[in-house]
C-alpha cells in the first residue's frame, strides 16, 4: 500500500516529457521568478501598510502613491523601447532586479532614522516604477529568447504559476513579517529575495548579439515602433481592452487595502491572511489557463478573465461589515487573481506572437505605455472616489466598467476571433540592430 502511493507521488512529481521545465535555462528562470515574486509580496503589502497605518494615508494620496508608480511607465517606455532594441536584455533584466532591492531597502532605513513620510514612498514609488518600465520589458523579451514562440501561452501560464506559489505562501509570510517586525523592516526581506532572483538570473545564458546600425536614428526608431502597432489591428484592440482593465484594475487597488483595514477592521496580519485567497486564485488560473486558451481560444480567455475580475469588484462593493464582509474580501481576492492571471498571459502570448525579435522592444514598451496610460487616472478616480463618496463607490465602479468592457470586447471581432496564437507580423524595418 505505502510502495503504491510513493509511486503515485513519484509519478505525479515527473516532469512529463517535453515540459518546458525539462529546459535548464528556462528551468533557471522560473526560478528568479519564483523568488522574485516571493519578495515581491511582502512590498506588495508592506509598502501601502506602511502608507495607510504608520502613515495614516487618505484614499487620495493612496491614490496619488500608485500613480506615482505609473507614471514612469508613461513618461519613459517609449525611449526605453528604442534603447533596448539596441542592447542585450539579460544584463538589464538582472541590474533592475538589484535595484528594486536598494530601493526597497531604503523604506526601512529611512524609517529607522525618522525621515519616512509620504513624500519618501511617492520617491520609492517612482523609482521602482521606472525600473520596471526599463527591466520589466527587458524580462518579458528574455523569455522570447528561452521559449519557442508556439509555447509562449504554456511559458506564460508556468511563470504565473511561479507568482502564484508566491501569492499562496507569500502574503501569510509577509503578513508574519508584518505583525513580527512592523510593515517597514518587512521590506528588507524583499530586498535579499530579488538580490537571489539576480544571482540566478546570472547563471542564465542565451544568444543574443547586437551589431549597431551606422543609420540607426533615436526618433525614425521610436516612429517605426509607434507604427508597428498602430498598423496592427490586433495591438491596437489589445492596448485599448487592456488599458481599459487597467483603469478598473487601479481605481480598484487604491481602496481595497483601505476597505480592509477601515471598513472591515482588518489588522495587517489578518489582511495578510487574506491575501492568501490571491494566491489560490493565481494558482487555480495557471494550472487551468493554458488549457482554456486551447480549449476556447486566447482572445475570449482574455475576456473571460477581465469578466472574473469584475465580479469579483462588485462583489466587495456589496459586502456587509462582518464575517461575511471578511469572506468577501478574500474572495474578490480570489478572483481577481484568477481573472488577471487569465486575461494576461494571453494578452502577453498574443503580442509577443505577432512580433518579429527587432520590433520586441519598442512593440513591449509601447504597448506597455498605451495600456498604462489609463492607469494613473483610473487610481486617482478610485483615491478621489472612496474620498469623497466612500470606499465602496470606487469598487463599484471599478466593477461596473469591467463588465462594460467584457460586454464591448466580446463583441469585437478582431479579440473574440483570435482563436491560435497568430504568427509574427513583417517588421516596419530591422531598426537598432
Amino acid at each position: 500500500m505505502t510502495r503504491a502511493l510513493l509511486a503515485r507521488l513519484r509519478a505525479a512529481l515527473t516532469l512529463p516529457p517535453g515540459d518546458l521545465l525539462r529546459n535548464a535555462t528556462y528551468r533557471r528562470l522560473w526560478t528568479s521568478i519564483l523568488i522574485s515574486s516571493l519578495g515581491g509580496q511582502v512590498t506588495m503589502l508592506a509598502l501601502p501598510l506602511t502608507a495607510a497605518v504608520l502613515l495614516h494615508a487618505t484614499p487620495t494620496q493612496m491614490g496619488l502613491l500608485t500613480a506615482m508608480e505609473i507614471a514612469p511607465f508613461v513618461l519613459f517606455s517609449l525611449p526605453a523601447g528604442v534603447w533596448l532594441d539596441r542592447v542585450r536584455k539579460l544584463p538589464v533584466y538582472i541590474a533592475g532586479e538589484v535595484l528594486i532591492g536598494v530601493a526597497v531597502a531604503s523604506v526601512p532605513l529611512a524609517w529607522a532614522m525618522g525621515w519616512l513620510a509620504m513624500p519618501w514612498l511617492y520617491a520609492v514609488g517612482f523609482f521602482i516604477g521606472c525600473i520596471f518600465t526599463v527591466a520589466g520589458t527587458a524580462s518579458q523579451i528574455v523569455l522570447t529568447q528561452v521559449v519557442e514562440r508556439d509555447r509562449l501561452v504554456e511559458a506564460h501560464a508556468k511563470n504565473a504559476l511561479a507568482t502564484s506559489g508566491s501569492d499562496v505562501a507569500g502574503p501569510g509570510f509577509a503578513g508574519l513579517l508584518i505583525k513580527l517586525f512592523g510593515a517597514p523592516l518587512a521590506l528588507l526581506v524583499d530586498a535579499v529575495l530579488v538580490i537571489v532572483s539576480a544571482a540566478i538570473l546570472r547563471g542564465i545564458h542565451v544568444d543574443e548579439r547586437r551589431t549597431p546600425r551606422p543609420d540607426a536614428r533615436f526618433g525614425r526608431e521610436l516612429a517605426e515602433g509607434l507604427r508597428f502597432v498602430a498598423e496592427h489591428k490586433l495591438l491596437v484592440a489589445l492596448a485599448v481592452a487592456v488599458g481599459t482593465w487597467q483603469l478598473c484594475q487601479n481605481a480598484a487597488q487604491v481602496v481595497q487595502i483601505l476597505f480592509a483595514t477601515r471598513t472591515l477592521g482588518l489588522s495587517e496580519h489578518a489582511v495578510g491572511l487574506c491575501y492568501i485567497a490571491l494566491g489560490a486564485g493565481t494558482v487555480t488560473a495557471s494550472v487551468w489557463g493554458n488549457r482554456i486558451s486551447r480549449r476556447i481560444g486566447p482572445g475570449p480567455s482574455m475576456v473571460l478573465g477581465f469578466g472574473v475580475c469584475g465580479s469579483g469588484w462588485l462583489l466587495l462593493a456589496a459586502a456587509p461589515v462582518g464575517p461575511w464582509g471578511v469572506a468577501a474580501f478574500a474572495a474578490t481576492l480570489a478572483l481577481y487573481g484568477a481573472g488577471a492571471v487569465l486575461a494576461f498571459i494571453n494578452f502577453l502570448a498574443l503580442r509577443q506572437a505577432v512580433t518579429p525579435e527587432p520590433m520586441l522592444g519598442r512593440m513591449t514598451s509601447t504597448m506597455r505605455w498605451l495600456i498604462l496610460l489609463p492607469a494613473g487616472p483610473g487610481a486617482l478616480i478610485g483615491g478621489w472616489l472612496g474620498e469623497h463618496h466612500g470606499l465602496r463607490s470606487a469598487l463599484a465602479f471599478a466593477g461596473g466598467v469591467s463588465m462594460l468592457l467584457v460586454i464591448a470586447a466580446w463583441w469585437h471581432p478582431v479579440i473574440r476571433g483570435v482563436r491560435s496564437l497568430p504568427s509574427a507580423a513583417k517588421p516596419v524595418t530591422a531598426g537598432g540592430a
